[in-house]
């Protein structure tokens, strides 16, 4: 009689043959890393809920479940994947950046509270989807505290254009692709206003440590902030007019009301109800957060983007402390 394979024994099969992947979300995320998979060779379902395809039969038999939907819609789809009877060697993969606005959470942490026994890894890094459905070149983390089901996720979206990285820190991973939204927000802030350069330049720069102290204070360890799912993410979202979340800093620097300007999107920015969260974060932990504070005031409507600006040049004179980015804890 042959023994069951160990997790472990199934996690390293998946490195070594092609793979079923259920993809639930059909926006053009979700269709970025299908088409990725299919190329690979994957058998790939994609799922939505304004679909044919129930959710029952599209993960029925997948060896591994990818999450790309918005933030918001994820507890419940968590709660409905629960009533599946999902086995535990299938592996879970979330590649939404956001936070719960009823827990604070980040998606992987409510995956991981629901499903205590599977793998549950983090797709993130610099990947603007319109460039990566073009082909173009883009590389990401795939972060697991289970090494072997990061590396069969590795197996599963390595590509010639695709270049994937592994990391043990999807919480840390995940919170640098969350948290650099509202920066982004800033910088099309600044972009918006025609500040220049050297604004934009002064503002990544000063950014990078208000999201290491919040992502560490959250759990997330150092280092994972200054890869590409930290500051490479960053420097994606704050640089190109393809960020949603930059185009939402950019036209509310143009006095456009947030509703409309989301309304031009046609697509989420996580990086608004991102903010918002922050803020409670922020309050509830005694976190100092001065340029998202900021953000979270201009998207209320309380301050204009230029009162943003100026109160972020207004604060006191300080020396530039490189500790803060080096030993942040």
């Amino acid at each position: 009689m042959l023994a069951t394979p160990t997790l472990a024994q199934v996690f390293e099969d998946y490195k070594h043959r092609q793979i079923t992947l259920t993809i639930l979300g059909s926006g053009a995320w979700g269709k970025a890393l299908a088409h990725i998979a299919n190329s690979n060779g994957h058998t790939v379902r994609v799922w939505s809920r304004s679909g044919d395809l129930s959710l029952e039969d599209a993960v029925a038999g997948a060896e591994v479940i990818m999450s790309a939907i918005s933030m918001k819609g994820v507890p419940e789809l968590v709660q409905r994947l629960r009533g599946l009877n999902i086995p535990e060697t299938t592996i879970f993969v979330t590649a939404t950046k956001g936070l719960d606005p009823e827990t604070t959470l980040t998606p992987s942490v409510i995956f991981q509270q629901a499903f205590p026994h599977h793998a549950v890894a983090v797709l993130s890094g610099p990947n603007l989807s319109k460039e990566i459905e073009a082909g173009l070149p883009a590389a990401t983390v795939i972060a697991c505290a289970n090494e072997t089901a990061a590396e069969a996720v590795q197996h599963l979206f390595a590509g010639e254009n695709f270049r994937t990285y592994r990391s043990s820190d999807p919480l840390g991973a995940e919170l640098g692709g969350t948290l650099k939204n509202v920066i982004a927000i800033a910088v099309g802030v600044c972009e918006g206003l025609e500040l220049g350069s050297n604004a934009r330049s002064a503002l990544i720069t000063r950014a990078l440590p208000e999201v290491m102290r919040i992502g560490t204070h959250l759990g997330g360890q150092p280092e994972t902030f200054l890869g590409l799912s930290g500051l490479g993410d960053m420097l994606a979202t704050c640089t190109s007019a393809l960020s949603r979340n930059y185009r939402v800093g950019y036209g509310l620097a143009q006095s456009k009301p947030l509703e409309q300007i989301l309304a031009e999107l046609g697509s989420t920015a996580e990086g608004v109800n991102t903010a918002y969260v922050l803020h409670d974060i922020a309050q509830r932990e005694q976190i100092s957060v001065p340029i998202a504070q900021q953000v979270y005031l201009l998207l209320k409507g309380d301050i204009s983007a230029e009162e943003a600006v100026a109160a972020l040049m207004e604060r006191k004179l300080k020396a530039e402390d490189y500790q803060e980015i080096l030993q942040c804890d």
